[in-house]
């Protein structure tokens, strides 16, 4: 079960090395065009929670977050036991947290700077991070679980 702790820190060491990259490299507000229009890196500073609600209150997402994280760690060990997609998405979910938690207590504030346009509808998507993505990915890849073990228990009904 352990082994799943690795992928957790890749996502950290992936979350927390880019966001060194864009601090070490670029001023705030810096841009360079990956693929124009729609694609770039952006440095942004963020002191608030997703789409920058709740600015400066450092203290609620420290409380939040060593919740979360303990309960991640819970479910991990008494839930996913011999279920890897849960595991991995957990350890996914796990990985995020603990980026942006870094960043908001040694930085003040958590460095943001992926900045995609959806141009169907030309809208400009919320500036975020490797953390931000994993967290979103684990997200869908908890619904997936929660869906499959939804399944599974109807048929087991039906039986």
């Amino acid at each position: 079960m352990y082994k799943y702790y690795g992928l957790a820190a890749i996502v950290l060491l992936i979350d927390q090395w880019t966001k060194w990259l864009i601090v070490k490299n670029m001023e705030i507000g810096d841009r360079i065009t990956v693929l124009d229009p729609w694609f770039a890196i952006l440095s942004h500073r963020n002191r608030g929670a997703a789409w920058g609600m709740l600015q400066g209150q450092m203290w609620i997402f420290t409380i939040v977050t060593l919740v979360v994280i303990g309960g991640i760690i819970y479910y991990f060990h008494k839930e996913a036991k011999g279920k890897p997609f849960f595991a991995s998405s957990l350890m996914v979910l796990l990985g995020g947290a603990l980026g942006n938690f870094i960043d908001r207590i040694f930085r003040g504030e958590v460095v943001d700077f992926i900045d995609v346009l959806i141009p169907i509808i030309n809208y400009d998507f919320p500036i975020f991070n490797i953390a931000d993505a994993a967290l979103t990915i684990s997200v869908v890849m908890l619904i997936l679980v929660i869906l499959k073990e939804d399944r599974e228990g109807k048929k087991k009904v039906k039986k």
